[in-house]
């Protein structure tokens, strides 16, 4: 085992790496809780994207950690699968099962730009910039996503602003199976509730604990928030036990679930299904190019941001990853291995899955091998048997963990000069619009297009790289088409 994965030649032991895959694990585990909740809500099973969740996340971290013999953890992204349920199912309209499929073909497109020089270019032709405004703006969405979730906010709109009622007449008075949806223009207001109900002082509970957590740098701080708030929300009454089904929610039910999501890909509901409309393909090949920007940007970052600083990747790494082509660096590798994760991810049946910055929390306890991904891949499979507990944790405790993450993920923004107006107006359409639209392909959009405008008034349009022009023409396409239909 020493050999294989290098152990002293890398300045570590045995013990060490053991002790940082726990640690990355303890990070990182309230995924197995949040995945299912926000996936569950596009209509897939909750249980089944629990073990969806959990074998995604173990192959996946197990195979980069073996292949690339480095100490990063694998799971469904966070704001991609957000961008899953409320951009490409809500939003867009397709079925839960088309969304997958298009993760499983932006999984295929990840691995194809990383064995070629295709990856050079995509990574180089987005300005830095658009990276970190693109980062920091799904922190956005996601801190956005759980104050909502958690019930902090209220809208409010007057009768004549209402757009449609149920998808139809707003001046209906009656409605056979209530209401379900409203409609209304931009004179919806939010406001904060007045905190009388008790879902939302559980939720504010949960967040201000684990924020102290994470100020006292507590191991698995994010994980002990969402067990805390499910807890108090059982005492309180919130969460009524009676009204749960154990026998729904054992881990035999769970694999009776999982094998409607299991291989649905290639089932006549996911692949067959989303290529059946000639008029959704341009629809569906921006909404894969959205996908794989985000994951791909997103892992990169991630590499660069923990590696650089700890070693793991050289500067020589970095050079080949612009550069070459295939598996020339340790880079390159992991990348692979991230690509592959997304593949297995798509046909278990969940969202992307992609490297986790949590596992910087490893690296930092001494994790430098891929000893350490072993370890926490480990650490998933026997969190499997935590099946039964899903049922009972109610949004409002995962709320917060969508928060955190948010907090967490806007960091990026600091690495934009917004000092400087030209790179201000895209960064801010990228990021903040994000957050407005709740949509995270509307926010790359509207980065891409107003970054491109910026240029040509500026008499630089041919800073603009040829992909960014392609990326442009098409989501500009796309809204003339989305007019129409």
């Amino acid at each position: 085992m020493k050999s294989f994965f290098k152990i002293e030649e890398n300045g570590s032991s045995i013990s060490t790496e053991v002790y940082a895959g726990i640690t990355t694990f303890l990070a990182m585990s309230y995924i197995i809780f949040v995945n299912p909740a926000l996936l569950s809500l596009s209509g897939m099973p909750s249980q089944a994207v629990f073990l969806a969740t959990i074998f995604a996340s173990a192959i996946s971290t197990v195979f980069i950690g073996v292949f690339a013999n480095v100490p990063y953890a694998l799971a469904p992204g966070m704001g991609l699968n957000a961008f899953f349920t409320y951009t490409v199912v809500f939003g867009l309209g397709f079925t839960w099962q088309e969304a997958l499929s298009m993760v499983f073909i932006c999984g295929l497109f990840n691995v194809l730009i990383t064995v070629t020089k295709i990856r050079k270019l995509l990574i180089t032709a987005i300005p830095e910039m658009l990276q970190h405004a693109i980062s920091g703006g799904i922190g956005i969405f996601i801190g956005y996503l759980g104050i909502k979730n958690a019930g902090l906010l209220q809208f409010t709109s007057e009768a004549p602003n209402i757009l449609s009622i149920n998808g139809g007449d707003p001046l209906a008075t009656e409605f056979a199976d209530g209401v379900n949806t409203v409609v209304t223009n931009g004179s919806a207001l939010p406001a904060l509730v007045n905190f009388t109900q008790p879902g939302v002082l559980i939720a504010l509970f949960g967040l201000f604990l684990t924020i102290i957590l994470m100020l006292r740098n507590t191991k698995g701080a994010i994980l002990i928030g969402i067990l805390a708030a499910t807890i108090l929300s059982i005492v309180t009454g919130v969460t009524d036990l009676s009204a749960i089904d154990f026998n729904q929610n054992s881990l035999g039910s769970a694999f009776e679930e999982f094998g409607q999501t299991f291989g649905v890909i290639f089932t006549s509901a996911g692949l067959p299904a989303l290529f059946a409309d000639a008029s959704r393909i341009p629809l569906v090949i921006m909404t894969i190019f959205a996908f794989s920007l985000s994951d791909v940007f997103d892992t990169v970052g991630t590499f660069i941001g923990t590696g650089r600083r700890t070693g793991i990747f050289s500067d020589e790494d970095e050079e080949a990853l612009e550069n070459g082509s295939g598996f020339s660096s340790k880079m390159d590798k992991a990348l692979f291995g991230d690509s592959v994760g997304t593949i297995f991810g798509a046909i278990f049946g969940t969202s992307n899955t992609t490297t986790y910055v949590e596992s910087a929390a490893g690296i930092g306890a001494g994790g430098r091998t891929g000893l350490t991904s072993v370890v926490t891949a480990i650490c998933f499979i026997v969190a499997m048997f935590l099946s039964p507990v899903i049922g009972i944790v109610p949004s409002q405790a995962t709320a917060p963990a969508l928060i955190i993450v948010g907090i967490l993920m806007v960091s990026s923004l600091r690495e934009i000069a917004w000092d400087n107006f030209e790179d201000a107006v895209p960064a801010f359409f990228t990021s903040v619009f994000m957050g407005f639209v709740y949509s995270i392909s509307n926010g790359i959009a509207a980065g891409f297009i107003t970054y491109g405008l910026v240029k040509i008034v500026k008499g630089k349009a041919k800073e603009i790289h040829p992909i960014l022009w392609i990326s442009m023409l098409l989501f500009i396409l796309n809204y003339i088409v989305m007019a129409f239909i």
